[in-house]
């Protein structure tokens, strides 16, 4: 399943390589069906919604939108337990989240002018969220709450239908707390290009979030520009930095609780103890005998998973930095000391009790965040991700004829005469 690599500078490198080989390009096909199905969309609306429903899902539901009465019926017939935890949820990410939202400014200086920034949420955003059996309510939470905090005017929500044409409870449910204002059910690229274009029935958005299959990813890559997005997501990982004090038990657990999203998953651990990473292997072999997705694991850890042994602290840092993963956790004696160390993460979950799944479900940070090695460059989903920012300038009379010379002397240094133009005519 897994095997020991002592770093030598080589060894751990190509091991990396293969990381790095989950995120290469599209497969063609896969782009050629998504473009079909996009003009399709753009060109029949509606009519190729419900007909991509009967060909994908099973079933074309009966009506597009789910009536808002169905969404709070789902949420009353709900596990009680299963509300309360989400509530509590969101409370911890909506405590997170507003303590990021930015406030417009104004500058007024002593000559007459006055420069600002105007900060407003986007007027419509369109939330994907997976149906069937990859249904997850937290990422509801994870995306619509931020999006409400930044002031976005309307939220819309599309997942696929099940066979019968209906929407998945728990996701109604989860868009009810979290305030989402419409839901609809088509899913797919199909449903990405009802949301960059619009329907007769499904308004056009400024901005897709969420996350999906191949499918829907190249869709959102495709219609990016005519539409923004959240980011490219690819297939989930996380690496895990552990010395002699860690608990091979909980460090197998942790790898394995992103191993079984899915067979391109990666799974690595980095030590420092040889006899750790040994005990780890074990504990692994053990644990997921009792697991439902033990075959997933088993394959994801196989392709993508290592266990790295580290000549010391320093060259866990790098590797670390190097690799830039989507979660990292420090499982070492002082975590929060190193928390600066690490430059290129998407989320850092710091000791023993902070396993992963914490930041998935409940502490408050967003889970949704950037893979395979963009964290160098990408933060996660945020307050910031639904706004946008207009600046704005007002000059008087004086202050502009006293910045008229430098204005004129850059613009025709540029060979913009008429830029130059536009400020002398004023004098």
């Amino acid at each position: 399943m897994l095997s020991i690599i002592k770093a030598d500078g080589t060894a751990e490198q190509q091991a990396l390589a293969l990381l790095r080989s989950r995120s290469g390009e599209v497969d063609r096909k896969v782009t050629a069906v998504v473009t079909e199905i996009i003009e399709t969309v753009r060109r029949e609306g509606d009519a190729a919604l419900k007909q991509y429903a009967e060909r994908f899902d099973g079933a074309a539901p009966a009506a597009l939108e789910v009536p808002k009465a169905q969404i709070q019926q789902a949420l009353a017939a709900a596990d009680a337990d299963f509300v309360l935890a989400l509530r509590r949820a969101q409370e911890n990410i909506t405590a997170f989240h507003a303590r990021q939202k930015q406030q417009s400014f104004l500058d007024p200086q002593p000559n007459g002018v006055i420069l600002g920034q105007r900060v407003r949420g986007l007027h419509r955003v369109g939330l994907y969220v997976p149906g069937g059996t990859a249904a997850y309510p937290s990422s509801v939470l994870m995306n619509a709450v931020p999006a409400k905090i930044a002031g976005v005017g309307e939220l819309i929500m599309v997942t696929p239908p099940g066979k019968d044409g209906s929407a998945n409870p728990d996701i109604l449910a989860a868009a009810a707390i979290a305030g989402v204002d419409r839901v609809f059910l088509t899913g797919g690229a199909q449903a990405v290009a009802a949301l960059a274009y619009g329907t007769e029935s499904i308004p056009r958005v400024d901005k897709i979030v969420g996350p999906g299959n191949i499918y829907v990813a190249t869709a959102k890559k495709l219609l990016y520009g005519q539409v923004d997005i959240d980011m490219i997501a690819g297939p989930s990982e996380i690496l895990v930095v552990a010395d002699e004090t860690a608990d091979p038990r909980y460090l197998a657990a942790d790898l394995m609780s992103q191993a079984e999203h899915d067979r391109l998953a990666s799974a690595i651990l980095l030590c420092t103890d040889e006899a750790v990473a040994h005990q780890t292997i074990a504990e692994i072999e053990r644990q997921s005998q009792g697991l439902s997705r033990r075959e997933i694991i088993a394959q994801a850890l196989e392709n993508f998973g290592a266990v790295i042994v580290c000549q010391d602290f320093e060259q866990m840092v790098a590797l670390a930095n190097e690799i830039a993963p989507e979660h990292l956790e420090v499982m070492t004696k002082s975590p929060l000391e190193s928390v600066g160390r690490f430059d290129n993460a998407g989320s850092v979950f710091l000791g023993r009790y902070s396993p992963e799944p914490l930041g998935d479900y409940f502490a408050g940070p967003n889970h949704v965040l950037p893979t395979s090695g963009t964290a160098r460059f990408f933060s996660p989903l945020s307050v910031d991700s639904f706004v946008k920012r207009s600046s704005f300038i007002y000059y008087t009379e004086d202050a502009l004829r006293n910045a008229a010379k430098d204005i004129v002397i850059i613009a025709e240094k540029e060979g913009l005469t008429a830029h130059a133009n536009a400020i002398t005519v004023r004098f």
